[in-house]
């Protein structure tokens, strides 16, 4: 069973940063697509970004140029540095590791609001 859990959310002003982490309880984690997702209140959850097992990234249009995801395969974490921070970047922020056979799993989320 895979386990995830995600790190370093909070409050932060508008122009802050913060950068979340994801810690994968299993070796598998090399092998798995990993991704950030984020649910506003009210809202659907959508995709942040992404990243292979081999390193390529996906980031979505509202967060590009801003947010960077990154993986540490020795450490079985996956990083979000979210930089420049909104308003409208308040959500609970999920991370998703889908491994080679198509499973998925969640992790139980980390909070972010940006606020003055």
């Amino acid at each position: 069973q895979v386990q995830l859990v995600e790190s370093g959310g909070g409050l932060v002003q508008p122009g802050g940063s913060l950068r979340l982490s994801c810690a994968a309880s299993t070796s598998i984690f090399s092998r798995s697509a990993m991704g950030w997702y984020r649910q506003a209140p009210g809202k659907q959850r959508e995709l942040v970004a992404r990243i292979s097992s081999g390193g390529i990234t996906n980031t979505a249009d509202s967060v590009k140029g801003r947010f960077t995801i990154s993986r540490d395969n020795a450490k079985n974490t996956v990083y979000l540095q979210m930089n420049s921070l909104k308003p409208d970047d308040t959500a609970v922020y999920y991370c998703k590791a889908r491994s080679l056979y198509g499973t998925e799993y969640w992790g139980k989320g980390t909070l972010v609001t940006v606020s003055s």
